[in-house]
């Protein structure tokens, strides 16, 4: 076999679309309604900014793990081994059991089961309580033993949830809900960094920190192996899975900025999308969203958990596979019950701290080979890192300490949100500066 065999544009398609599902999640459909609402007439640099950091920096993130060859633990352990193994498992546990996991059962439920309650039971814990048993069963029945059904399912589905948000968008287009509103909050002056912090919400850079490994394979089973053509492969496929995703944050951010004269200012983007499908297409429009989202999510959670238990099983092997998927459905089943909303307001601090890791991190590995792969270089970019998201972290929960306040707010772009980057480019430089000293 020729190992460094080009793809056919037929296979790089179908590369790419694979690679678009496995982002194609919860947190993809639900944020940008809400961002379209809140930003009104700036929803464009708003949306610059989201696709940034949901499109943009998870496509570099594919791509740095097709660069590395191996999986996201080899370029963490470029810091410390240890450093590798702890960060990673961070980082699973984002996606799986302490957030991602959960959401596509608090979306499901959001989209697919709220606007069919009485209005005495939209609120209730004990319908929640019942749909994510019944949700995390199916997942544990499919996760005990992955066929390709699952895979099939999200084949079929994948292109369905397309055809669904398209003919929504094309509806807003056409016969707009209202006039798109005016900017609110932090939207009215600071559109595009509070877009680029929101994209952390969609957990895609850290998911394909995690799955990146998922496409190398995939593309190893086409004969691609020699590292030239692996990596440009994965720039063809990941361009073909940013252009959907971004096709389908403009039209969900453009029904959330229309939405706000009859939607009214909602919670949540699950709220915001279910109502307006409803408005464009009636009550047929509400069930057709909601069974796609459902099945669509708990695919999503089937993989995840199979993901994560298959991680874990290779970390720590005395406990089986299956007791790993117990595990996780169970504790994500528990963490789906405070809800929606309540989730994302809990996500949001430990997104703030891990987020500027990862992405400092995935963007250091492009340039490493500049200063030999030198541990104090990664290590001093990330301590730069952490001290300003830790506190960025620990101000989103509201637990805010003066005394740090007043020296961070000297850090150009902490305002915004993005304060760990000076303190990041500082470190590696003088990580660099040591390196060099080092070697004279």
């Amino acid at each position: 076999m020729n190992y460094s065999q080009k793809l056919s544009i037929k296979k790089n398609i179908t590369v790419g679309l694979m690679l678009f599902a496995l982002f194609l999640g919860a947190g993809n459909i639900i944020f940008p309604p809400e961002l379209g609402q809140m930003a009104g007439e700036n929803i464009i640099i708003s949306m610059i900014g989201f696709l940034i950091t949901g499109v943009g920096l998870p496509l570099l993130a594919v791509i740095a793990i097709a660069k590395s060859g191996s999986d996201f633990e080899l370029i963490a352990s470029r810091v410390h081994p240890l450093f590798g193994i702890i960060f990673t498992i961070i980082v699973y546990l984002s996606i799986g059991p302490f957030f991602g996991i959960p959401r596509t059962a608090t979306v499901s439920y959001e989209i697919g089961i709220v606007p069919f309650l009485p209005e005495i039971l939209q609120n209730s814990r004990w319908t929640l309580a019942v749909f994510t048993i019944l949700f995390f069963v199916i997942t544990v029945l499919f996760a005990l033993n992955p066929t390709k059904l699952v895979d099939r399912v999200g084949k079929i589905l994948t292109p369905v949830l397309l055809i669904v948000i398209g003919l929504l968008a094309l509806k807003s287009f056409i016969t707009p809900m209202g006039e798109i509103g005016a900017p609110l909050g932090s939207y009215v002056d600071n559109a595009f960094f509070e877009s680029f912090v929101q994209g952390y919400l969609t957990m895609d850079v850290i998911a394909a920190l995690a799955f990146g490994i998922v496409v190398i394979n995939a593309l190893h089973n086409e004969g691609v192996r020699e590292s030239k053509s692996l990596v440009k492969a994965t720039i063809i496929a990941g361009a073909i899975a940013a252009a959907g995703l971004s096709l389908v944050y403009i039209s969900l951010g453009y029904i959330g900025a229309t939405s706000m004269e009859v939607v009214g200012l909602q919670e949540n983007g699950g709220a915001i999308l279910s109502i307006a499908s409803k408005v464009l297409y009636g009550q047929s429009g509400t069930m057709i969203l909601a069974v796609t989202i459902i099945f669509a999510c708990l695919t999503t959670s089937i993989g995840l958990v199979s993901a994560c238990s298959q991680y874990f099983g290779k970390l720590m092997p005395k406990i089986p596979y299956k007791l790993y998927v117990f595990i996780f459905a169970g504790f994500s089943m528990f963490v789906a019950n405070v809800g929606l909303t309540k989730l994302i307001e809990i996500s949001v601090p430990i997104l703030l701290i891990v987020y500027p890791l990862a992405i400092v991190l995935m963007l250091m590995s492009f340039i490493d080979h500049l200063f030999g792969r030198e541990p104090i270089v990664y290590s001093l970019a990330l301590i730069g890192t952490v001290i300003v998201s830790i506190f960025d972290g620990l101000k989103a929960a509201d637990i805010n300490i003066p005394i740090v306040e007043n020296i961070l707010s000297f850090l150009p772009l902490y305002e915004q949100g993005i304060g760990w980057l000076v303190p990041a480019i500082v470190g590696a430089f003088l990580g660099i500066l040591i390196h060099k000293l080092k070697k004279k």
